[in-house]
Parts: structure tokens; sequence; C-alpha cells
């Protein structure tokens, strides 16, 4: 049987002029405590920062449009689709808002939905 697991990705670009070193620092420091306090329900918060690497086909990738995908991982559907629906129509509380500002290009939030299912497999 498999399980399910439900998540919300965000995929944000740090705001210009800031490092990369910078922006993680400040993001696990200052930004991620504070938006803790908003996660009833979140079984998980990931964030995955993201190293371009060059290809062998198209060469070097200084630049990528996103410097963190941030996953939310809920077990329970109807709280993760409650989650969606206020994440997509309703703008953050205004301490996240401001908070955000000091992090990230704002304008470049992507929002992306996934059902996972994993199959347990049984060693041979």
């Amino acid at each position: 049987m498999a399980d399910v697991t439900y998540k919300v990705l965000l995929f944000m670009k740090r705001r210009p002029g800031m490092t990369v070193d910078a922006f993680r620092d400040y993001y696990e420091n200052n930004h991620a405590p504070l938006c803790e306090k908003y996660t009833s329900g979140v079984t998980r918060y990931i964030r995955r920062y993201v190293d371009p690497l060059p290809h062998p086909e198209t060469g070097p990738n200084d630049e990528m449009s996103f410097d963190v995908i941030t996953e939310l991982w809920f077990d329970d559907e109807a709280i993760f689709r409650g989650t969606v629906d206020y994440i997509t129509s309703t703008i953050m509380p205004e301490v996240i808002v401001e908070d955000e500002k000091q992090l990230f290009d704002r304008a470049s939030f992507r929002i992306a939905t996934v059902v996972e299912r994993e199959s347990r497999l049984v060693a041979q």
C-alpha cells in the first residue's frame, strides 16, 4: 500500500543585492522561525537551497530563477486543501510580508502542489 503526502512547494529568489550566504543565514535564523508560528497542520517545513551546476551540453549555469524550494508537507488532505486555498487567495499576515521584503524578490514567487505517493518496497 502506498503512503500519501500532500505538499506545497514555494520557489523563491533572494532580493537583488543579497548574497547567497546572507540569504540562507537570514532565512534560517529569522524568517523560518517567524513562519513556524503559522504552520498549524504542517507536518514538515523544509528549505532546499539550490546550487547551480554546469551541464555538459548547455554549459555553466551561474544563476537560477530561484534560490530555494520551500516545502510544506501535510498528512491530512483537508488541511492541505485549506492551506492551498488560503495561500493562493489571501495576502500573508503583515509581519510575514514585511519580513519577506527583507529576504525575497517577492515578484519571483511561484507556488505548486504535489501529491506524493510512495510505495513501501520489500527487500528481495
